[in-house]
């Protein structure tokens, strides 16, 4: 079992910057596959961005390519996500999600351990 917990996260003006981090304990996060969902107020949890077990693959929703990276430090345990350029419409809470099957995924229901989130506020 993983234990998961975001932070980073922040009011921001649009255009601006923010990188989230997601610290893991409890067991070998390196074989863990893992991804960054977000929720907006009254909308589905949707997928943002997901990284395998070694970092060497990675795949973004349409909405965040080219403004958001994904990436891992498997030494620290941490998942991180460097947003730049965002928008008004990048406003949620975010969560990070571990996979045990190790190979990125961007369907929310391959998950099998959530964080509790972080809010992100971008102001236009």
């Amino acid at each position: 079992q993983v234990q998961l917990v975001e932070s980073g996260g922040g009011l921001v003006q649009a255009g601006g910057s923010l990188r989230l981090s997601c610290a893991a304990s409890g067991s070998t996060f390196s074989s863990y596959a893992m991804g960054w969902f977000r929720q907006a107020p009254g909308k589905e949890r949707e997928f943002v961005a997901t990284i395998n077990w070694s970092g060497g693959s990675t795949y973004y929703a349409d909405s965040v390519k080219g403004r958001f990276t994904i990436s891992r430090d498997n030494a620290k345990n941490t998942l991180y996500l460097q947003m730049n350029s965002l928008k008004p419409e990048d406003t949620a809470v975010y969560y990070c999600a571990a996979n045990r099957g190790g190979w990125g995924t961007s369907q929310r229901y391959d998950y099998d351990y959530w964080g509790q989130g972080t809010q992100v506020t971008v102001s236009s």
